[in-house]
């Protein structure tokens, strides 16, 4: 279509052919297309788009607005007849369509119906209202403004305030392809981390010895103190803060082949909307007992990105390893001490332990509204008592006792 309004050159047809568009396209039809650019010779009358330079910046579940506006360098244009457009960039040459306006036609695609709407402050203003952000919202936005055969695009980039997190399964190190790592991250609460964020997550100190895939296809991995175990003292492939790595960088493999090579993944999680709680039961639990726990206090076993959120968003510092929803066993420390795994904070890991053991508490999750059915002072044991006295009994059986 953007050739053919090229093709076009009648201002009405073009317009009358948007508005079919617009109300006739399906969600995704424009996603993975191809973006062509023009080069526009007629100068007077051209209209000119402005974007804020740098990136707005907000956090899961918040609301943001991509500022936009439009003027004509020449005066005897009016603003009826213009059509606004966003798009999203999820390739270097492939858009995601967002939003389409055309006068009194307004249209959202895909994930961002009931979420996105033009601000409409005044004649000029293309600028986007984006509610209840989420993790996938993060990236680079383009702003396009069309009137007739003129228009012109700015840029607006989307940061998400959060954390970077390094993360591998059970499986071990190095097992997954660059699809396996996506839905590692999705399944932990979070998204593949970008180059950016893991750049900035290593400049906050992020020290990891381990190559993971980003969401752009790269293997990288931050390096604050460097180590020849964790490619030598400095060297090519680092992107440190002088010339050379003495002071530690980011290691690039580049982009690798992403359906055959395995590697770890970094991912990125935001703000929670919920809160995360350290549930210590009588008696420590087996990993199939960790969801009951969690249920009778209204709760699921919380997720890895989930405790690293808490960790770094909300302050959460506790000395206690406990068991999480991928089986994994962890706890966070906000302020280093003895005893807590180190000189520096940080979610400590004591890796994938036998599941049957009764090794730890647990940590939850419980998602905002939901009802903590044993406030206070209750805990957990089974009904008619005996407590651990009677031998072994059945975690299923648990149910919430006032002690």
């Amino acid at each position: 279509m953007v050739c053919a309004r090229a093709a076009l050159g009648r201002g009405a047809l073009w317009a009358a052919a948007w508005g079919v568009l617009l109300l006739t396209a399906p969600a995704g039809a424009q996603r993975g297309r191809k973006k062509v650019v023009h080069v526009l010779e007629g100068e007077s009358g051209s209209v000119v788009v402005q974007t804020a330079p740098g990136q707005v910046v907000s956090h899961r579940g918040g609301t943001i607005v991509l500022p936009c506006r439009y003027h004509y360098e020449a005066a005897a244009h009016d603003h009826d007849g213009v059509r606004l457009k966003w798009t999203k960039v999820v390739d270097p040459l492939a858009f995601a369509d967002v939003f389409v306006a055309l006068g009194p036609q307004h249209r959202a695609f895909g994930s961002y119906r009931g979420r996105a709407e033009l601000q409409g402050d005044g004649p000029g203003d293309a600028s986007l209202v984006l509610r209840n952000v989420t993790l996938q919202d993060y990236g680079r936005y383009e702003c396009e403004v069309t009137n007739e055969l003129e228009d012109d695009t700015g840029m607006v980039k989307l940061d998400l305030e959060g954390v970077v997190f390094p993360y591998h399964p059970r499986g071990g190190r190095y097992k997954m392809t660059f699809t396996e790592a996506q839905r590692a991250c999705a399944e932990q609460d979070g998204i593949l981390a970008s180059a950016e964020q893991l750049h900035a997550a290593w400049r906050d100190g992020l020290d990891w010895c381990n190559a993971g895939w980003l969401r752009d296809g790269s293997v990288q991995y931050p390096v604050s103190q460097p180590r020849e175990p964790c490619g030598g003292l400095g060297g090519a492939g680092s992107a440190g803060t002088r010339g050379d790595t003495a002071s530690g960088g980011v290691r690039n493999y580049g982009y690798r082949h992403n359906a055959e090579e395995r590697y770890d993944a970094f991912c990125f999680t935001s703000n929670l909307p919920g809160r995360v709680f350290f549930l210590k039961p009588l008696r420590p639990v087996p990993f199939s007992g960790a969801a009951r726990a969690c249920a009778a206090r209204g709760a699921a076993v919380a997720k890895v990105g989930q405790l690293f959120a808490a960790w770094k968003l909300q302050l959460l510092d506790r000395c206690t390893a406990g068991w999480l929803a991928d089986g994994s066993a962890r706890y966070p420390i906000v302020n280093p001490r003895a005893r807590c795994g180190g000189r520096r904070p940080g979610v400590r890991s004591l890796g994938f332990p036998d599941a049957t053991r009764r090794l730890f508490g647990v940590y939850c999750y419980r998602a905002p509204g939901a009802p903590d059915p044993a406030p206070g002072g209750w805990g957990w044991g089974w009904a008619g008592g005996g407590g651990w006295a009677g031998g072994a009994r059945d975690p299923a059986a648990w149910t919430p006792l006032r002690v």
